[in-house]
Formats: C-alpha cells, sequence, structure tokens
C-alpha cells in the first residue's frame, strides 16, 4: 500500500492508519462514518501517465494497479474482472437529441454485475489481513459476486439476503459454495445481521458502506469510461442508485484522474433511484453543505439491486455528487421496465431492472431537452438474466405453433 496516504472519514475528517482500522470512524459511527482512501498524489503524478496502464498488457480493472490499495498482485484472482466493453450507438444518440450515446455494460463481469469490481478486491484485502471468512449483506448481486471470487480464492462465504432475493441470484451464491442465511425481512435486516455476526465471529465484512475498500474497486469504472475514450470523457454519466457506493466510486474515479492530470474535465455524474427507493435523492435535494441529512424510508421497487430504504453510504453519496456537479433522477417502476425493453430493442443489451435504471434515468432527462447537444454515458451494472421475471412483465409470450410451415406463414 506504498501509494496509499491514510482513511478518512467522510463526515469528521479523522485520518486513521489503514492497517489500524477496517471500517467505520469510531467517533461517527456506521452511518455516518464511512470512510474514504487518500493516496499520495505527489508521488503518483511523478510515475503515472495516459501510457501507464496500457503498458501493463493486462485487459481488466489491474491495469489500474497503481491507483488501488493492495499490497501486491500476489492474491489476484484468475477471473477477469473489469474492462468491460463500452459501446457507441451514434443513431440512438441522434434520435434522443445526444452527440453520443455510450453504454458501459457490466454485465459481463464473471458474477453478471458491477459488484464483481469491489468483491474481487476486498477478497484480497480479507486475505492480506489474514482473515480466513469473508460475508457480507446484499439484495443478490454484492453476494453473488463475493461468492463468485470468494470461491476462486478458496476462501469461505456466508452471506445474508433479504427473503424476496430473486431466486436466480440465490441459486448462483448457492453454487459458488456459499453458506446462505434468507432472512426474514428487509435488506437492512439482513445487513445489521450480517455486521453483528462479523463483529461476534470475527469474519472480514465485505457489505456496503462497511468496508472502505468496497469504493476504490467502484471506481475503476470511471477509469475505465476515460480511458476507452481516448481520455475525452463524456458530459454525463447515469448509474441507478442503492446504497450509495457505485456512484460514490464513479465521482470518485473520474476526480483522481482529473487530480493526476490523466482528464481535463470531470463528467456530471448522474444517480438514478427508483421514486419508491430514493432516500439519497431525497437527501441530495435538501443538502445544502456541512452536515448531510437524510430520512430513512420503507423501500418498494421492482429492482431489487437498489431496493434500499436505509442507505448506508448516503453521507458519502451526497457528498461527492455535490463536489461532483451531479445530481439525482428518479423514475418509476413502469420507466424501469420499459427501460429493460427499450434497451435490448436498440443496442442488444440486456440489463436487469437495477441495470435498467440508468437508461431510464437518461430517457427522462432526454425527453426534458435538458441534455440536447450532450455527450452522455450510462452504465449498465447487471445481466438481465439474474432477473428475467421482471422482464417478462414487459414482453409477450412466444406464439405456439403446430410443427406444420402453414402455421408458420399463417403468423407471419
Amino acid at each position: 500500500m506504498g501509494t496509499v496516504r491514510c482513511l478518512r472519514c467522510v463526515s469528521c475528517g479523522a485520518e486513521y492508519d489503514p492497517d489500524r482500522l477496517d471500517y467505520t470512524c469510531p467517533t461517527c459511527g456506521p452511518r455516518r462514518g464511512t470512510l474514504e482512501v487518500l493516496y499520495d498524489d505527489a508521488a503518483l503524478r511523478r510515475i503515472l501517465h495516459r501510457d501507464s496502464f496500457a503498458a501493463t498488457g493486462r485487459l481488466s480493472m489491474w491495469r489500474y494497479e497503481a491507483l488501488l490499495p493492495i499490497d501486491s498482485m500476489r492474491y489476484v484472482q484468475p477471473l477477469r474482472v473489469g474492462w468491460t466493453p463500452l459501446y457507441a450507438f451514434p443513431d440512438l444518440a441522434h434520435g434522443m437529441g445526444l452527440a453520443a450515446l455510450y453504454v458501459k455494460d457490466d454485465g459481463q463481469n464473471p458474477t453478471a454485475s458491477y459488484k464483481d469490481r469491489a468483491s474481487s478486491l476486498v477478497v484480497i484485502k480479507a486475505q492480506e489481513k489474514g482473515r480466513s471468512i469473508v460475508t457480507c449483506a446484499s439484495t443478490g448481486n454484492a453476494a453473488s459476486s463475493l461468492a463468485g471470487f470468494s470461491a476462486a480464492a478458496g476462501l469461505p462465504a456466508i452471506i445474508f439476503v433479504p427473503e424476496r432475493a430473486p431466486e436466480a441470484k440465490v441459486a448462483q451464491l448457492l453454487v459458488y459454495g456459499a453458506k446462505v442465511f434468507s432472512v426474514q425481512g428487509s435488506y437492512d435486516d439482513a445487513y445489521d445481521l450480517a455486521a453483528e455476526a462479523a463483529e461476534a465471529f470475527g469474519w472480514y465484512n465485505r457489505s456496503a458502506a462497511m468496508n472502505p475498500y468496497l469504493v476504490e474497486g467502484k471506481k475503476t469504472g470511471a477509469f475505465e469510461i476515460a480511458e476507452q475514450l481516448a481520455w475525452q470523457p463524456p458530459d454525463v454519466v447515469f448509474i441507478g442508485v442503492g446504497d450509495g457506493s457505485v456512484v460514490s466510486g464513479l465521482c470518485k474515479g473520474f476526480d483522481e484522474f482529473a487530480r493526476l492530470g490523466l482528464i481535463d474535465r470531470v463528467p456530471r455524474v448522474i444517480g438514478v433511484q427508483a421514486e419508491d427507493s430514493s432516500p439519497i435523492a431525497a437527501a441530495f435535494s435538501t443538502y445544502a453543505g456541512g452536515r448531510v441529512e437524510f430520512e430513512d424510508t420503507d423501500a418498494h421497487t421492482v429492482a431489487d439491486s437498489i431496493c434500499v430504504g436505509k442507505p448506508r453510504d448516503v453521507v458519502k453519496a451526497v457528498t461527492y455528487v455535490t463536489r461532483n456537479g451531479g445530481s439525482f433522477v428518479t423514475v418509476s417502476d413502469d420507466e424501469i421496465l420499459d427501460a429493460i425493453v427499450a434497451l435490448a430493442r436498440a443496442t442488444g443489451v440486456f440489463a436487469e431492472p437495477a441495470g435498467a435504471a440508468s437508461y431510464a434515468g437518461l430517457r427522462k432527462l432526454a425527453r426534458t431537452g435538458t441534455l440536447d447537444g450532450r455527450t452522455a454515458a450510462v452504465v449498465i451494472s447487471g445481466n438481465g438474466l439474474k432477473d428475467a421475471t421482471a422482464a417478462r412483465q414487459r414482453i409477450g409470450a412466444p406464439i405456439r405453433i403446430a410443427p406444420r410451415i402453414e402455421e408458420i406463414e399463417r403468423h407471419l
């Protein structure tokens, strides 16, 4: 960790030695005391330039090793994570009034979600810290991601999911060999139970916001967008928001590249929340600097991965998006479901509901004309096969026919 300077609390600014503290600020507590990883920018500016990352020869997020908080590449799993494709759709962009539109498909990660970026890093940190078991609470994606990368590292995983977690995601957990507890309650109940168990049994906790290294893995999506666009990032980047860690990661990634002189401008990051699961958007709308005020809600949305009524990274998300110059937008479940089909039919990219939320947010703002002439990117955080049941709500059934050519002609 030669380039890591310290861990700093996003609320009180207290700085901590990374070797002496694992999770959150002991003064501010778990909700307000989430930590951010700070690096020695002066040292990094001396050794990094735009060609540094391609020179590694790695087509994964580990091309950014110098900007990640690991001791060495010793524990990096063989699974390829990151360096996911960024597709350009000029005709679609023109139809929406945009100068350019890019789709970042993180459904192509090993367990089919953006969360792989964080899980890969956390499994490494667990091994560096000598922990023998990893755990987390999740609505599904973070859990299946942790289970997959733990399996690749030979590290046992114990997972807590709410009982409403999609069957496909729970199946992933079990296939990877994780011990899975289906908690009779909400995601927030599962989160609290996982934290209590981790403390009681000494497990390494990957749960959102609790672990400061999650955002470090998630910031690599921003690095890739900038590099894949030849160091000319788009004007705006859309991302679905649940706990707030992914949107924080994108903001941090663009900010770090700008501070290191690798990009000349920072794109505005637009966080997209479901209307009935939008406590971070609400907190952002009333934020005027200083202390971030927020209220928990009873969350409901078809997009299970962003169905969070008690967000754990709310302070960091509001602070980072404000500093970035970005904003939040909310969309209905109908808009999310429509976006799944619209995205797939226009681009060939199949997104789960939380992944399609980013596209729903783009479509909503594009209709108002506020994005006219801008370049935009949407990050698809998870593959649609993770929750195909949701997509079925907006598509018809297959045509049943007898095995005769006349039947085809009749329907054609």
